[in-house]
């Protein structure tokens, strides 16, 4: 099968997409899938003038591909718009939309914003192009955290309390920092990857927390701190998989421990009751299932010393990096990684032929 790995893209995440896209676009050659590797941003345009009139080609004379090595560092956003040779507003980059036409399904292995939000989806979706994981209406609410909060509260989901602010400028930061107590957590609504989040532990920090956050949006969340353990659990075909409980070995799951081998231990199946490990698996599927997610998605959790449980957010492109937490899970009941990236591929091709329908 002809399959774009589409991947990289202009968000914080860019670096963790490009490790997804590398490592998802390798498991599906082992698979015998005809897999190209393609950045949204960036595009074709390194590449030859016959390249670009017929990237077809690309299928049949596979691209190298270039190892990865996470640096723990977001990228300059800046300097990749400024490094691009094509001087376009679009954020789909030259020749990407003619050979994701020409391929049979599109894995979208982007994160973040520009390709984990909905749009990009949006617009396949017009140009009747096939791609995996959620559509565009999912993937939308799940992107942002407070719509997301809004739309489980009345599934009867706990989620920490939290306080919106819209439209938020420098000078309202004063009055928004009187009205939160501390410990609490601040939020850019549709950030990912810990990337705009900051633990407030004391209240000297909470203005200059605000201040950082607004730097990714004028829409900030304010949210309840729990105190206690952090687990994932994903869903996968609408079943839940066994979850995750993450111990990063040095301050919080931020960034860099995210994506940095050896920076957490990661224990799968969590420490849990069979209870609270069936409680946690049926939460992941319900806000799965509420916000009509696809194939799969991957739901965060604390669990507090009362070992009550809290939804934090949902994840529908999660990680597929060699230090990610899904395949953790798939493998943990017999799915190793290219079953796994071949499954959802089947998957949307399953959902691709009844649309046609």
């Amino acid at each position: 099968m002809k399959i774009v790995v589409l991947c990289g893209g202009l968000s914080t995440e860019r670096k963790i997409s490009f490790s997804s896209g590398t490592k998802i676009c390798g498991a599906l050659r082992a698979r015998g899938h005809q897999a190209v590797l393609v950045d949204m941003f960036l595009g074709l345009e390194e590449l030859r003038e016959d390249v670009l009139a017929h990237p077809e080609q690309l299928f049949d004379s596979l691209p190298e591909l270039k190892p990865v090595v996470f640096d723990g560092i977001a990228p300059d956003l800046c300097a990749v718009r400024a490094s691009r040779k094509w001087k376009d507003p679009s954020i789909i980059g030259l020749g990407v939309l003619d050979i994701c036409k020409k391929a049979d399904m599109v894995f979208v292995a982007l994160h973040g914003l520009n390709g984990e939000d909905g749009r990009i989806q949006a617009a396949f979706d017009l140009l009747g192009i096939p791609y995996t994981g959620s559509d565009y209406l999912g993937a939308a609410m799940a992107m942002d955290k407070i719509t997301t909060k809004r739309l489980l509260k009345p599934f009867g989901i706990q989620t920490p309390a939290w306080k919106e602010y819209h439209h938020v400028t420098k000078d309202q930061i004063p009055s928004i920092a009187a009205e939160n107590p501390v410990p609490c957590v601040v939020k850019t609504p549709t950030g990912g990857s810990s990337v705009g989040v900051v633990i407030v532990k004391e209240e000297k920090d909470l203005e200059s927390a605000l201040c950082e956050v607004l730097k990714y949006s004028g829409d900030i969340l304010v949210e309840q701190y729990i105190e206690g353990r952090e687990f994932t659990n994903a869903v996968f075909l609408d079943r839940a998989l066994p979850s995750v409980e993450i111990i990063p070995h040095v301050g919080g799951y931020d960034y860099s421990n995210k994506y940095v081998a050896g920076a957490t231990e990661e224990i799968c199946p969590g420490r849990l009751s069979e209870e609270k490990a069936k409680e946690m698996g049926e939460m992941a599927l319900a806000v799965h299932r509420a916000l009509g997610l696809r194939t799969y998605s991957r739901s965060d959790f604390m669990v507090d010393k009362d070992d009550n449980l809290y939804f934090l957010e949902v994840n529908t492109l999660p990680g597929m990096t060699p230090t990610s937490l899904v395949p953790q899970e798939a493998a943990a009941v017999g799915i190793s990684y290219e079953d796994l990236c071949d499954q959802i591929v089947q998957d949307a091709l399953r959902y691709a032929a009844n649309q046609k329908k």
